[in-house]
């Protein structure tokens, strides 16, 4: 018996030819791949000194993160690809680029609290993210649930935890004192983001009534115009805002389990 079989290269079967991919499969993807782009994009500048474009790209990426899923629902083409590979998005451009952004910004100026904070905050997002990713799996949450995120999402962390730098564009000064109280206000959003508080999504739809759409929208277009106009100003006080809003969805929560509570009990055998 030969030791290798006769090499015949006409006898040999083609393998199965690839098929093509639609194009509407690709295009949520390469919002993903975008969205990484500006999230480093935005550590480059940042080392560079540019931190106001540096703070710009890390927002286009939380944009671009806000839109590739649902542009992927409306183009049906969601798969587990997209879902993991949107998630290891999530831990660059909101765990790393701002924490690195910020810690070139000021938190360089506190030495190695700065640094443990600016790690901190970073593992707080994978962690937060982790943990989103197993709940989605989790048959035994309830359904009403899903109005609420576990924590602070990471964009919105992303997002606060940048305060000092919004308020350092305004002109206070970088000394160490504000170092510090950076690194500890960076800690504290990390917390945030891997604590058990409630908090609103918006996912479900939000019913508006007909009297409050006009007054509705000229809010929007106000907000729009004053982040156009004063941005650090407007981006400061939505951090600030969003901070005051955590309570109350808390609140929100502990009185639709209540309520939920009560109609299950209400439904429940004698």
């Amino acid at each position: 018996m030969a030791p290798f079989p006769p090499f015949e290269p006409h006898g040999v079967k083609r393998g199965r030819r690839l098929r093509g991919i639609p194009v509407r499969l690709v295009i949520p993807n390469l919002i993903t791949v975008l969205a990484i782009c500006a999230g480093l994009s935005g550590i480059r500048l940042a080392f560079e000194q540019r931190f106001e474009i540096a703070v710009a790209m890390v927002l286009i990426a939380a944009l671009l993160d806000a839109v590739d899923g649902r542009i992927a629902r409306l183009l049906k083409a969601s798969s587990k690809f997209g879902a993991q590979m949107d998630s290891l998005a999530d831990i660059v451009n909101f765990g790393v680029a701002p924490a690195l952004v910020l810690y070139a910004f000021v938190l360089d100026g506190a030495g190695a609290i700065g640094w443990i904070a600016a790690l901190l905050f970073a593992i707080a997002c994978c962690l937060r993210l982790a943990r989103f990713n197993v709940m989605l799996e989790d048959p035994s949450r309830p359904a009403w649930q899903a109005d609420y995120f576990v924590g602070v999402p990471a964009p919105a962390g992303a997002l606060l935890v940048m305060l000092p730098i919004y308020i350092g564009f305004l002109g206070v000064p970088l000394g160490v004192g504000f170092a510090v109280a950076s690194a500890i206000f960076a800690v504290g959003v990390g917390l945030l983001m891997v604590s058990r508080l409630p908090v609103y999504s918006g996912k479900s739809g939000i019913r508006i009534r007909r009297d409050i759409v006009m007054p509705l929208m000229l809010a929007i277009v106000l907000y729009v115009a004053l982040l156009f106009s004063y941005t650090w100003h407007t981006m400061a006080a939505s951090a600030i805002a969003y901070l005051i809003f955590l309570p109350f969805s808390a609140r929100a929560f502990a009185r639709r389990a209540a309520r939920e509570e009560a109609a299950s009990g209400e439904a429940g055998p004698e």
